[in-house]
């Protein structure tokens, strides 16, 4: 697998969200498409321009539009990395308690939701 797609109405914007928390650089873009690849040329993040993008609620609600995947990030510090996406434009959805109070659920600024983890 070369990249896992995420659809946006402004693929630069997003793509520089997600390479300021994962720190990937930039190799590909266009106006209706960017991508990002690890420096080790593992698998990346792209994004695709959908003008008529719909952001999935979350939690589902009946009748929504659904998230039909997530991406799970691996962080050091939780807090920080926290505080870097929201600052970076992301909305934090839920705090986890035990047993899974190292999670943090997160929407980017397209709706997408993601989870930032540490490990225990």
């Amino acid at each position: 697998m070369t990249a896992a797609v995420l659809g946006t109405p402004d693929p630069q914007g997003l793509a520089r969200f997600y390479q300021r928390l994962l720190g990937w650089p930039l190799r590909d873009e266009g106006p209706e498409w960017a991508a990002l690849r690890p420096s080790d040329g593992g698998t990346g993040l792209s994004f695709q321009r959908e003008t008529d993008h719909v952001p999935p609620v979350w939690p589902p609600e009946s009748g929504t539009q659904q998230m039909q995947l997530h991406l799970d990030i691996e962080v050091d510090d939780l807090a920080a990395a926290g505080a870097l996406v929201e600052e970076a434009g992301a909305r934090l959805l839920n705090t986890y308690t035990k047993p899974h109070e190292m999670v943090r659920t997160y929407a980017d600024p397209a709706g997408h939701v993601f989870c930032l983890f540490a490990p225990k």
